[in-house]
Protein backbone atom coordinates (compact mmCIF):
# COMPACT_ATOMS: atom_id res chain seq x y z
CA UNK A 1 0.00 0.00 0.00
CA UNK A 2 1.28 3.32 -1.35
CA UNK A 3 2.54 5.50 1.75
CA UNK A 4 1.54 9.19 2.05
CA UNK A 5 4.33 11.92 0.96
CA UNK A 6 4.90 13.71 4.62
CA UNK A 7 6.93 16.18 2.31
CA UNK A 8 3.34 17.43 0.67
CA UNK A 9 2.68 20.88 2.23
CA UNK A 10 -0.85 21.86 3.63
CA UNK A 11 -2.65 23.83 1.20
CA UNK A 12 -3.24 26.51 3.64
CA UNK A 13 0.28 26.84 4.12
CA UNK A 14 0.85 26.90 0.16
CA UNK A 15 -1.84 29.56 0.45
CA UNK A 16 -0.47 31.82 2.81
CA UNK A 17 3.20 31.66 1.16
CA UNK A 18 1.82 32.70 -2.38
CA UNK A 19 0.10 35.54 -0.68
CA UNK A 20 3.68 36.57 1.01
CA UNK A 21 5.45 36.39 -2.40
CA UNK A 22 2.82 38.24 -3.88
CA UNK A 23 3.43 40.99 -1.05
CA UNK A 24 7.68 41.34 -1.35
CA UNK A 25 6.98 41.27 -5.58
CA UNK A 26 4.33 44.17 -5.07
CA UNK A 27 6.92 46.15 -2.12
CA UNK A 28 9.59 45.84 -5.26
CA UNK A 29 7.23 46.57 -8.00
CA UNK A 30 5.72 49.94 -6.37
CA UNK A 31 9.14 51.62 -5.94
CA UNK A 32 10.43 50.52 -9.33
CA UNK A 33 7.70 52.38 -11.09
CA UNK A 34 6.57 54.96 -8.57
CA UNK A 35 10.04 56.12 -7.79
CA UNK A 36 11.27 57.51 -10.76
CA UNK A 37 7.95 59.35 -11.19
CA UNK A 38 8.18 60.63 -8.35
CA UNK A 39 11.45 62.07 -8.84
CA UNK A 40 11.27 63.58 -12.49
CA UNK A 41 13.84 66.76 -12.24
CA UNK A 42 16.40 68.12 -14.70
CA UNK A 43 20.02 66.50 -14.56
CA UNK A 44 22.24 67.60 -17.27
CA UNK A 45 19.33 67.96 -19.64
CA UNK A 46 20.75 69.24 -22.84
CA UNK A 47 19.77 73.27 -23.38
CA UNK A 48 21.20 75.42 -25.22
CA UNK A 49 21.44 79.66 -25.00
CA UNK A 50 21.56 81.18 -28.33
CA UNK A 51 22.65 85.34 -29.27
CA UNK A 52 26.07 87.09 -28.82
CA UNK A 53 28.39 85.71 -26.62
CA UNK A 54 28.82 87.73 -23.91
CA UNK A 55 24.74 88.08 -23.12
CA UNK A 56 24.45 83.95 -23.88
CA UNK A 57 27.14 83.26 -22.03
CA UNK A 58 25.95 85.71 -18.94
CA UNK A 59 22.29 84.30 -19.21
CA UNK A 60 23.80 80.71 -19.01
CA UNK A 61 25.29 81.24 -16.14
CA UNK A 62 22.89 82.50 -14.49
CA UNK A 63 21.00 79.49 -15.24
CA UNK A 64 23.34 77.16 -13.94
CA UNK A 65 23.61 79.04 -10.37
CA UNK A 66 19.98 79.34 -10.23
CA UNK A 67 19.67 75.12 -10.84
CA UNK A 68 23.32 73.17 -10.43
CA UNK A 69 23.69 70.18 -12.18
CA UNK A 70 20.00 70.46 -13.64
CA UNK A 71 21.16 71.42 -16.85
CA UNK A 72 23.98 70.86 -20.00
CA UNK A 73 24.54 74.53 -21.55
CA UNK A 74 25.78 75.22 -24.45
CA UNK A 75 26.01 78.92 -26.51
CA UNK A 76 25.41 79.10 -29.62
CA UNK A 77 25.48 82.29 -32.24
CA UNK A 78 21.96 82.93 -33.05
CA UNK A 79 18.41 81.15 -32.90
CA UNK A 80 18.69 79.85 -36.10
CA UNK A 81 21.75 77.93 -34.79
CA UNK A 82 19.78 76.87 -32.04
CA UNK A 83 16.84 75.97 -34.11
CA UNK A 84 19.34 73.34 -36.19
CA UNK A 85 20.34 72.12 -32.81
CA UNK A 86 16.82 71.54 -32.28
CA UNK A 87 15.64 69.62 -35.30
CA UNK A 88 18.54 67.28 -35.08
CA UNK A 89 18.21 66.48 -31.22
CA UNK A 90 20.87 67.84 -29.46
CA UNK A 91 18.93 70.19 -27.52
CA UNK A 92 15.64 70.13 -25.25
CA UNK A 93 15.29 74.31 -25.90
CA UNK A 94 16.89 77.27 -26.75
CA UNK A 95 16.58 79.88 -24.82
CA UNK A 96 17.18 83.48 -26.72
CA UNK A 97 17.90 86.40 -24.65
CA UNK A 98 17.80 89.82 -26.38
CA UNK A 99 16.89 93.57 -24.71
CA UNK A 100 13.27 93.25 -26.12
CA UNK A 101 12.75 90.10 -23.37
CA UNK A 102 13.61 86.35 -23.39
CA UNK A 103 12.17 83.88 -26.29
CA UNK A 104 12.15 80.63 -25.34
CA UNK A 105 12.31 77.67 -28.27
CA UNK A 106 10.97 74.42 -27.66
CA UNK A 107 10.79 70.53 -29.35
CA UNK A 108 7.69 69.47 -27.61
CA UNK A 109 8.17 66.68 -30.45
CA UNK A 110 11.14 65.69 -28.18
CA UNK A 111 9.49 65.79 -24.88
CA UNK A 112 6.40 68.37 -24.16
CA UNK A 113 6.84 67.20 -20.20
CA UNK A 114 10.56 68.90 -20.84
CA UNK A 115 9.51 71.66 -22.72
CA UNK A 116 6.76 72.74 -20.15
CA UNK A 117 9.20 72.41 -17.38
CA UNK A 118 11.55 74.65 -19.44
CA UNK A 119 8.87 77.23 -19.95
CA UNK A 120 8.18 77.46 -16.31
CA UNK A 121 12.14 77.95 -15.73
CA UNK A 122 11.79 81.02 -18.25
CA UNK A 123 8.75 82.47 -16.42
CA UNK A 124 10.19 82.28 -12.84
CA UNK A 125 11.16 85.18 -12.99
CA UNK A 126 7.82 86.87 -13.80
CA UNK A 127 8.41 88.30 -16.86
CA UNK A 128 7.15 87.94 -20.01
CA UNK A 129 8.41 85.09 -21.93
CA UNK A 130 7.75 84.32 -25.85
CA UNK A 131 7.58 80.61 -26.60
CA UNK A 132 8.35 79.27 -30.19
CA UNK A 133 7.76 75.40 -31.10
CA UNK A 134 9.92 74.53 -33.29
CA UNK A 135 9.30 71.03 -33.29
CA UNK A 136 5.95 70.98 -31.61
CA UNK A 137 4.25 67.90 -30.69
CA UNK A 138 1.13 66.47 -33.10
CA UNK A 139 -1.61 68.71 -32.33
CA UNK A 140 -4.09 66.05 -31.27
CA UNK A 141 -1.61 65.10 -28.50
CA UNK A 142 -0.27 68.04 -27.47
CA UNK A 143 0.41 67.18 -23.81
CA UNK A 144 2.26 63.40 -25.32
CA UNK A 145 -0.20 61.32 -23.30
CA UNK A 146 -2.11 59.43 -25.77
CA UNK A 147 1.62 58.55 -27.70
CA UNK A 148 3.19 57.41 -24.27
CA UNK A 149 -0.28 55.69 -23.31
CA UNK A 150 -0.45 54.00 -27.01
CA UNK A 151 3.52 52.48 -26.45
CA UNK A 152 2.67 50.46 -23.12
CA UNK A 153 0.33 47.99 -24.92
CA UNK A 154 2.79 47.63 -27.98
CA UNK A 155 5.00 46.54 -25.27
CA UNK A 156 2.59 44.47 -23.18
CA UNK A 157 1.84 42.62 -26.47
CA UNK A 158 5.02 42.01 -27.69
CA UNK A 159 5.99 40.29 -24.61
CA UNK A 160 2.85 37.93 -24.94
CA UNK A 161 3.18 37.09 -28.30
CA UNK A 162 6.74 36.37 -27.50
CA UNK A 163 5.98 33.72 -24.59
CA UNK A 164 3.11 32.37 -26.69
CA UNK A 165 5.63 31.55 -29.50
CA UNK A 166 8.29 29.94 -26.94
CA UNK A 167 5.70 27.80 -25.88
CA UNK A 168 3.44 26.85 -28.71
CA UNK A 169 5.81 27.29 -31.68
CA UNK A 170 6.66 23.42 -32.40
CA UNK A 171 9.86 23.99 -33.83
CA UNK A 172 12.45 26.57 -34.79
CA UNK A 173 11.62 27.25 -38.07
CA UNK A 174 8.07 27.63 -36.76
CA UNK A 175 9.19 30.04 -34.25
CA UNK A 176 11.63 32.38 -36.49
CA UNK A 177 8.28 32.72 -38.89
CA UNK A 178 6.14 33.33 -36.09
CA UNK A 179 8.59 36.42 -34.90
CA UNK A 180 9.06 37.90 -38.09
CA UNK A 181 5.34 37.50 -38.85
CA UNK A 182 4.98 39.14 -35.88
CA UNK A 183 7.08 42.05 -36.06
CA UNK A 184 5.59 43.60 -39.87
CA UNK A 185 2.03 43.03 -38.52
CA UNK A 186 2.42 44.75 -35.37
CA UNK A 187 4.28 47.50 -37.12
CA UNK A 188 1.73 48.03 -39.88
CA UNK A 189 -1.15 47.59 -37.40
CA UNK A 190 0.13 50.09 -34.22
CA UNK A 191 1.38 52.59 -37.25
CA UNK A 192 -2.19 52.37 -38.68
CA UNK A 193 -3.74 52.50 -34.78
CA UNK A 194 -1.97 55.56 -33.44
CA UNK A 195 -1.44 58.16 -36.89
CA UNK A 196 -4.67 56.85 -38.93
CA UNK A 197 -6.65 56.02 -36.29
CA UNK A 198 -6.36 57.95 -32.92
CA UNK A 199 -4.31 60.89 -34.54
CA UNK A 200 -1.48 60.95 -31.94
CA UNK A 201 1.71 60.27 -34.53
CA UNK A 202 2.73 62.16 -37.06
CA UNK A 203 5.73 61.43 -39.70
CA UNK A 204 5.32 59.04 -42.36
CA UNK A 205 3.59 55.96 -42.33
CA UNK A 206 6.50 53.79 -42.88
CA UNK A 207 8.69 55.14 -41.21
CA UNK A 208 6.42 55.13 -38.52
CA UNK A 209 5.07 51.10 -39.10
CA UNK A 210 9.14 50.30 -39.85
CA UNK A 211 10.12 51.37 -36.08
CA UNK A 212 7.06 50.10 -34.26
CA UNK A 213 7.74 46.55 -36.05
CA UNK A 214 11.80 46.76 -35.30
CA UNK A 215 10.43 47.46 -31.64
CA UNK A 216 7.61 44.56 -31.30
CA UNK A 217 10.47 42.35 -33.20
CA UNK A 218 13.07 43.02 -30.73
CA UNK A 219 10.71 43.09 -27.50
CA UNK A 220 8.88 39.14 -29.02
CA UNK A 221 12.07 37.88 -30.32
CA UNK A 222 14.23 38.24 -26.64
CA UNK A 223 11.37 36.85 -24.20
CA UNK A 224 11.43 33.81 -27.31
CA UNK A 225 14.83 33.41 -27.05
CA UNK A 226 15.17 33.77 -23.71
CA UNK A 227 12.42 30.99 -23.21
CA UNK A 228 13.83 28.80 -25.60
CA UNK A 229 17.37 28.96 -23.84
CA UNK A 230 16.13 28.86 -20.81
CA UNK A 231 12.63 27.31 -20.13
CA UNK A 232 9.67 29.00 -18.24
CA UNK A 233 11.93 30.75 -16.71
CA UNK A 234 13.53 32.98 -19.51
CA UNK A 235 10.33 33.89 -19.99
CA UNK A 236 9.79 35.09 -16.64
CA UNK A 237 12.81 36.62 -17.07
CA UNK A 238 12.34 38.43 -20.28
CA UNK A 239 9.18 39.56 -18.91
CA UNK A 240 10.84 41.05 -15.88
CA UNK A 241 13.57 43.42 -17.63
CA UNK A 242 11.74 44.13 -20.67
CA UNK A 243 8.38 45.48 -19.60
CA UNK A 244 8.31 46.08 -16.01
CA UNK A 245 11.67 47.35 -15.96
CA UNK A 246 11.65 48.72 -19.25
CA UNK A 247 8.45 50.56 -18.70
CA UNK A 248 9.61 52.18 -15.09
CA UNK A 249 12.67 53.51 -16.64
CA UNK A 250 11.48 53.92 -20.41
CA UNK A 251 10.78 57.55 -19.66
CA UNK A 252 8.54 57.52 -22.27
CA UNK A 253 6.48 60.25 -20.99
CA UNK A 254 9.31 62.43 -20.08
CA UNK A 255 12.96 62.26 -20.73
CA UNK A 256 15.67 60.26 -19.64
CA UNK A 257 17.45 63.04 -18.38
CA UNK A 258 14.52 63.50 -15.72
CA UNK A 259 14.93 60.43 -14.07
CA UNK A 260 17.23 59.72 -11.48
CA UNK A 261 20.95 58.69 -13.15
CA UNK A 262 22.03 56.15 -13.84
CA UNK A 263 18.52 55.00 -14.48
CA UNK A 264 17.54 57.01 -16.89
CA UNK A 265 20.20 56.36 -19.31
CA UNK A 266 20.01 52.86 -17.99
CA UNK A 267 16.46 53.02 -19.45
CA UNK A 268 17.74 53.82 -23.30
CA UNK A 269 19.49 50.48 -23.53
CA UNK A 270 16.26 48.62 -22.35
CA UNK A 271 13.97 47.93 -25.90
CA UNK A 272 10.79 50.39 -24.55
CA UNK A 273 13.33 53.47 -23.96
CA UNK A 274 15.11 52.69 -26.99
CA UNK A 275 11.86 52.31 -28.87
CA UNK A 276 9.99 55.34 -27.74
CA UNK A 277 13.15 57.35 -28.63
CA UNK A 278 13.24 55.71 -32.28
CA UNK A 279 9.75 55.92 -32.64
CA UNK A 280 9.75 60.16 -31.53
CA UNK A 281 13.16 60.60 -34.34
CA UNK A 282 10.92 59.30 -37.29
CA UNK A 283 7.91 60.60 -36.38
CA UNK A 284 8.74 64.24 -35.33
CA UNK A 285 12.50 64.39 -36.47
CA UNK A 286 12.98 63.35 -39.78
CA UNK A 287 15.33 60.33 -38.40
CA UNK A 288 17.38 62.48 -36.43
CA UNK A 289 18.62 61.05 -33.50
CA UNK A 290 18.07 57.68 -34.32
CA UNK A 291 21.31 55.97 -34.81
CA UNK A 292 21.95 55.12 -30.74
CA UNK A 293 18.16 53.66 -30.49
CA UNK A 294 17.95 52.00 -34.29
CA UNK A 295 21.51 49.70 -33.09
CA UNK A 296 20.00 49.30 -29.83
CA UNK A 297 16.98 47.63 -31.27
CA UNK A 298 18.68 46.13 -33.83
CA UNK A 299 20.81 44.32 -31.67
CA UNK A 300 18.24 42.92 -28.96
CA UNK A 301 16.10 41.40 -32.26
CA UNK A 302 19.46 39.52 -33.57
CA UNK A 303 20.27 38.43 -30.33
CA UNK A 304 16.57 37.64 -29.77
CA UNK A 305 16.75 35.48 -32.89
CA UNK A 306 19.99 33.46 -32.63
CA UNK A 307 18.93 32.75 -29.10
CA UNK A 308 15.34 31.30 -30.92
CA UNK A 309 17.27 29.45 -33.27
CA UNK A 310 19.62 27.95 -30.66
CA UNK A 311 17.38 26.89 -27.84
CA UNK A 312 16.00 23.81 -27.07
CA UNK A 313 12.52 23.09 -29.32
CA UNK A 314 9.58 24.04 -27.47
CA UNK A 315 8.95 24.31 -24.04
CA UNK A 316 5.75 22.98 -23.64
CA UNK A 317 6.85 19.43 -25.39
CA UNK A 318 10.40 19.62 -23.57
CA UNK A 319 9.33 20.00 -20.02
CA UNK A 320 6.12 17.99 -20.27
CA UNK A 321 8.94 14.78 -21.02
CA UNK A 322 9.39 13.82 -17.76
CA UNK A 323 5.82 13.74 -16.43
CA UNK A 324 5.38 11.63 -19.59
CA UNK A 325 8.47 9.33 -18.82
CA UNK A 326 6.94 8.92 -14.88
CA UNK A 327 3.49 7.83 -16.02
CA UNK A 328 5.05 5.65 -18.55
CA UNK A 329 7.04 4.16 -15.23
CA UNK A 330 4.24 3.85 -13.06
CA UNK A 331 1.87 1.93 -15.66
CA UNK A 332 4.74 0.03 -16.16
CA UNK A 333 5.04 -0.90 -12.94
CA UNK A 334 1.37 -1.34 -12.32
CA UNK A 335 1.10 -4.13 -15.24
CA UNK A 336 3.75 -5.68 -13.87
Amino acid sequence: MAQPDRRTRSPIVVAVLLAAVAVVLQALLVPLFAAPAANLAPRDLPIAVAGPAPAAEAFAARLAAAQPGAFDLRTLPDPAAGDRALRDREVYGVFVPSPDGLTLHTAPGASPTVATLLTEVARAGGAPVKVVEVVPADPDDPRGTGFAAGFLPLALVSVLAGALLALLAANRPARLAGLVAYGVLAGLAGAAVLQGWLGVLPGDYLSDAATIGLFALATAAMVTGLGALLGRAGIGLGAFLLFLVGNSLGAVAAAPELLPQPWGDLGQWLPVGAGANLLRSAAFFDGAGAGAPLSILAGYAVLGLLLAVIGRAAIAITESAPADTEKNRILSNSVA
